[in-house]
């Protein structure tokens, strides 16, 4: 049987990423929402990169637009995954590591949904000289994006082994 403190020390890897992920996602919108009216930004990186002060009522690249109740439903399900998961993998950094990540960015957009009804989004990369541009994104959606990164880079590690 293991003990609440040794458990404690197995998540501590989930807790040491998901915390700061949350607060930069978090204190990075707030600055955006209270520093850039909607739709204005400024070139970070000419040509390349901009803040730019957007929002999406829906998923990734805006599916399930206007959706919030589903994908505020979607992310608790994500939620008890990622809980679940550190249980079951509590041995492994690299997954508490994957699922610190997720959980971080999960709920940094959760919280958007919750209180906004929408997510902030401001890094904008593209080529302006071309008129394309990636959709705008935000901290929470990095966090994400690394964590499924590392959660496949997991499973073909164990597949490579069996």
């Amino acid at each position: 049987m293991i003990s609440l403190s040794q458990y404690a020390k197995k998540m501590l890897p989930l807790v040491i990423i998901s915390i700061p992920m949350l607060l930069l996602d978090v204190v990075s919108k707030w600055i955006i929402r209270e520093n850039i009216n909607r739709g204005d930004g400024f070139a970070v990186i000419p040509g390349f990169f901009n803040i730019r002060h957007d929002r999406n009522p829906g998923a990734a690249f805006g599916i399930l637009s206007d959706q919030r109740t589903f994908l505020i439903l979607i992310t608790v399900a994500a939620l008890i995954f990622i809980f679940w998961y550190s249980f079951r993998f509590q041995n492994s950094r690299w997954m508490q590591c994957a699922l610190g990540f997720l959980l971080g960015g999960a709920i940094g957009n959760f919280i958007d949904r919750i209180f906004l009804g929408e997510v902030v989004d401001f890094l904008q990369f593209g080529i302006e000289s071309k008129r394309l541009f990636w959709p705008t994104f935000n901290v929470a959606d990095v966090s994400v994006c690394i964590g499924a990164g590392m959660l496949i880079v997991f499973l073909f590690k164990v597949q490579n082994k069996t």
